[in-house]
């Protein structure tokens, strides 16, 4: 292999466009392992190929959501944790059982966010997000007056909480109401729970 040392590589004049590899060019590498490529201020980067190993992929990512039988819980009681019977996607196989785990080598922020609509002669209404058994976030639709009810009423709740490999994240619901019961219906367009690294 040859070796080539200078100190400056520039265009000869009359000429303002410079191309590294030609023909028989299957890999360009530049620098070595703790070298730094400076790009100066005023440098434009235009990419027309496929560029790789830059910024975040944003994995994990995952979305569930209820389907099958209503869910029903006791007025004034939790519903833990809400079940989300179907995947939308899943990117890593992450989700299980109702509960988002952090699979291994993939720790950092993460977004949560979740919705749930409930059904019964609702007073207050609660979703809970839980890392762990440690709630994170708690998002409420509060009745108005004591004697206000409502037939519907829709929570949602997000958050960006630290996650180590192996730290979990589930649903919770609570819901006081004038029956004995509470419900959530099974519904794509309605009742989710999903999630993503936005960072390392």
């Amino acid at each position: 292999m040859s070796k080539i040392q200078v100190d400056t590589i520039d265009t000869r004049s009359g000429t303002s466009t410079m191309q590294i590899g030609s023909t028989n060019t299957t890999t360009i590498t530049l620098g070595v392992s703790g070298d730094t490529i400076n790009v100066p201020s005023g440098v434009t980067i235009a990419n027309a190929g496929t560029a790789t190993g830059f910024g975040e992929n944003n994995t994990p990512y995952f979305k569930a959501y209820t389907s099958g039988s209503t869910q029903q819980a006791s007025s004034s009681s939790y519903l833990d944790p809400v079940a989300f019977a179907s995947e939308e996607f899943d990117s890593d196989s992450a989700f299980a059982s109702n509960i988002f785990t952090v699979p291994s080598g993939k720790g950092g922020k993460y977004f949560f966010h979740a919705q749930i609509e409930f059904y019964q002669n609702m007073y207050d209404c609660y979703v809970l997000l839980v890392k762990n058994s440690s709630n994170v976030n708690v998002a409420r639709n509060k009745r108005q007056t004591d004697s206000s009810l409502w037939n519907l009423r829709t929570v949602t709740v997000s958050a960006i909480v630290d996650m180590a490999a192996g730290d979990t994240m589930k649903v919770k619901a609570f819901a006081e109401t004038s029956d004995s019961d509470y419900n959530i219906f099974a519904s794509q367009t309605t009742n989710w729970f999903e999630g993503f690294r936005i960072a390392t």
